[in-house]
């Protein structure tokens, strides 16, 4: 996953309300969203190359997401675990978010660069290996993350919160105005791009909020919207390389006590 935007505590009706895309190599093997065969109470895709995920839920308002933290200057040659099993391993177990991410602060030199969201029905937390804080538990309000540490400020991140705050204080919040939110493919002008490191024309194509290209781009929008007492409602729309919609998973679920 390469852009989350997302608004914590501060709608009437949803506690958290997330939309984010998941960016990766077209030729990744990956499963759509469902409930794990292993584990019946996540609900999230799978990578079929190492297993584990980039964002999912369960019923009881858990939730992880991962981004990548692009500096090929900092990239291992051989990490020791793949950064999607830091999703997999909160969600499939019941340790609070401030434990889960204490104890992989101790193990943070076994991933490539990584930022990760974890949150339960009464807090979110975040937490990168890049950064030499340890974790943080996120303030109400809107918040943005991409391939740079939480709220950096990089177009993609600060129009998308934008658009959020919009909704938000046009009480247009719903599905298909996520999914908006999230499908925008036009480029930012080159002086407003960051430097990673990667040139500017790899700077260029990873600019825009939904990022399209031969070889490398979103392959699927997600919109979670958590009420504060009531139903969570999942929806992952999964796109081809030329942006056709090829498949939407949709499910609600009422939240465990």
């Amino acid at each position: 996953m390469c852009l989350a935007v997302f608004g914590l505590d501060c709608h009437p009706r949803y506690r958290l309300i997330m939309a984010a895309n998941r960016d990766e190599y077209h030729d990744r093997p990956t499963l759509p969203a469902t409930f794990w065969g292993d584990c019946p109470h996540v609900l999230a895709g799978r990578d079929l190359l190492c297993g584990g995920t980039w964002l999912g839920i369960t019923a009881s308002g858990r939730l992880a997401a991962v981004t990548n933290f692009r500096n090929p200057a900092l990239a291992m040659d051989m990490p020791r675990f793949s950064r999607g099993t830091l999703p997999a391993g909160y969600l499939t177990d019941a340790v609070p978010p401030q434990a889960y991410l204490e104890a992989l602060h101790e193990k943070r030199d076994d991933y490539d660069g990584f930022n990760l969201i974890v949150a339960d029905a009464e807090q979110l937390w975040y937490y990168s290996n890049r950064e030499s804080t340890g974790p943080v538990r996120v303030t109400p309000g809107v918040h943005g993350l991409s391939n740079h540490l939480l709220d950096t400020p990089w177009p993609k991140v600060t129009t998308s919160k934008d658009y959020l705050e919009g909704l938000l204080r046009d009480d247009r919040v719903s599905p298909e105005a996520l999914l908006e939110l999230l499908s925008d493919p036009a480029p930012f002008p080159d002086h407003l791009l960051p430097d990673t490191g990667v040139g500017i024309e790899r700077e260029r194509m990873l600019s825009p909020r939904f990022i399209s290209s031969d070889s490398y781009g979103t392959r699927c929008s997600t919109v979670i919207l958590m009420e504060r007492e009531g139903d969570i409602c999942f929806i992952e729309r999964s796109y081809a390389r030329n942006r056709r919609v090829i498949q939407t998973v949709e499910i609600t679920m009422p939240r465990a006590k």
